[in-house]
């Protein structure tokens, strides 16, 4: 009998029409990941404690099943403004809505009502994991001289696990290669400041909670607070005090645009973020400040917005 080999893996990716109704994804929907951990089956393990004439475990059962799926996926456009980019099932499913303008661009932006959710066929090495009902959190990352990177955590209940024939086709075809992050392709301001940044990281912080109950079973976005961390060069408190900012609570913009060619844009934008208390920090000598970030909704559901152009 063959090896599974751990690296041969791909992940098919459709967003369902109706909850946990089996999309039946293909290879057009494939996703292309890295840094993948899988948990194929969580739960409550729930002892049995039977009360018998002698000792001995007597057994559990794991109930409420569900699995889980991490990985990153590159940020980059789809190369053509207005056109939506491959992982868009992703970022709908973990909670914000797309509207798309013809020509000009794909906007992301935060729902509470009627989420919508994702099949997930999971493959490792001819192994086959089906994930229905699937909704998620992510976090985006954005550091000088590297590729730029959402990481998400998907939740789905356990549909089919089988063997599988072949591994499916997976096309890299639509996928747009990423920029690095760098001075020539994103620019920063955070709190009118335009920004130099060692590092920008930012957490939809989306709790993704599994529901099993009589006459009903789900995956919900329960609740949401989104933070982030930013780490700048120290400069004089005349050009920026975040000190200030911090201790009055201060709420300023962040606005992020990576990449400089349409259809491979892509903006962060949150409108209202609390400094939290800065700690002081180097690298190579040179002072910095490591800033928490607190993004607060405005009028509600708007305190982040991916917009892709």
């Amino acid at each position: 009998m063959a090896v599974r080999r751990y690296k041969k893996m791909a992940a098919l990716v459709k967003i369902e029409e109706d909850y946990a109704s089996d999309a039946a994804p293909a290879a057009a929907d494939a996703m292309i990941f890295s840094n993948v951990t899988f948990t194929p089956l969580e739960g409550q393990e729930v002892s049995r404690d039977l009360i018998l004439p002698f000792l001995g475990n007597q057994g559990m059962i794991i109930t409420g099943q569900y699995a889980t799926l991490q990985f990153d996926i590159e940020i980059a456009g789809s190369g053509t403004a207005g056109t939506a980019p491959k992982y868009d099932a992703i970022l709908r499913a973990c909670g914000l809505a797309q509207t798309v303008t013809a020509g000009t661009s794909v906007e992301y932006e935060i729902i509470e009502d009627e989420e919508e959710s994702a099949s997930i066929y999971f493959i490792s090495d001819k192994v086959q994991h089906v994930l229905l009902g699937a909704r998620g959190t992510m976090r985006l990352n954005f550091t000088p001289s590297q590729i730029p990177h959402y990481t998400v955590t998907m939740t789905g209940l356990i549909g089919t696990i089988s063997d599988i024939g072949a591994m499916p086709a997976v096309s890299q075809v639509g996928w747009k290669t990423p920029l690095a992050v760098s001075k020539a392709n994103t620019t920063m301001t955070l709190h009118g400041w335009s920004s130099v940044a060692e590092s920008l990281a930012l957490d939809l912080g989306n709790t993704v909670t599994p529901r099993f109950l009589i006459g009903d079973e789900l995956v919900a976005i329960s609740d949401r607070s989104a933070t982030g961390t930013a780490v700048v060069e120290a400069k004089s408190l005349a050009e920026i005090n975040w000190f200030d900012a911090a201790r009055n609570r201060t709420r300023g913009a962040l606005s992020l645009v990576h990449g400089t060619t349409a259809g491979n844009i892509v903006e962060i934008a949150a409108p209202a973020v609390e400094i939290g208390k800065p700690t002081q920090g180097q690298t190579n000598n040179i002072v910095n400040y490591s800033l928490p970030l607190g993004l607060c909704p405005v009028a509600g559901l708007d305190e982040l917005k991916i917009t892709i152009r």
